[in-house]
């Protein structure tokens, strides 16, 4: 079997896509890692006078990511692949998703991307062109159907 292929997946139909596109093109002799990336809440100041409140929920956004990888695994799994799920926290989101490709030794991410015009790109900030930018292997962009 070759090196693992990841799965950047958030739940979207398009990522369900993505994978499903991927195993078209691919085949699917490769073990799947789908990945579902949550970042923890930042809410960028401390509360005066004593004041507590949970601003992040982080066991249950925590189960949310892990149920909504196991989703994507399962999808994987319909594709053909032999996958597994992975929640991992981190943030940015495109370096969780980079971290899990380098933990896994994975030689390939799949990732689904919207269409969207040059001006809406530069102000979104999207996860799939850091990826491109900062992952050493391969990385495939599945567009979303036309």
């Amino acid at each position: 079997m070759s090196q693992a292929v990841v799965f950047g997946y958030d739940g979207s139909e398009l990522a369900g896509y993505a994978i499903a596109q991927a195993a078209e093109q691919l085949g699917t002799s490769r073990e799947a890692v789908v990945v579902c990336v949550w970042q923890p809440a930042d809410v960028g100041f401390t509360p005066v006078g004593g004041q507590h409140f949970d601003a992040d929920k982080a066991p249950e956004v925590r189960a949310a990511a892990e149920q909504t990888a196991a989703y994507g695994a399962k999808l994987a799994e319909q594709a053909g692949f032999s996958a597994r799920a992975v929640a991992v926290e981190a943030s940015p989101i495109w370096q969780g998703i980079i971290t899990a490709a380098e933990d896994e030794k994975a030689s390939l991410i799949v990732l689904g991307a919207h269409r969207h015009g040059a001006l809406a790109g530069r102000l979104l900030g999207h996860v799939t062109p850091a990826v491109l930018a900062h992952f050493s292997s391969s990385v495939l962009v599945v567009h979303e159907p036309a």
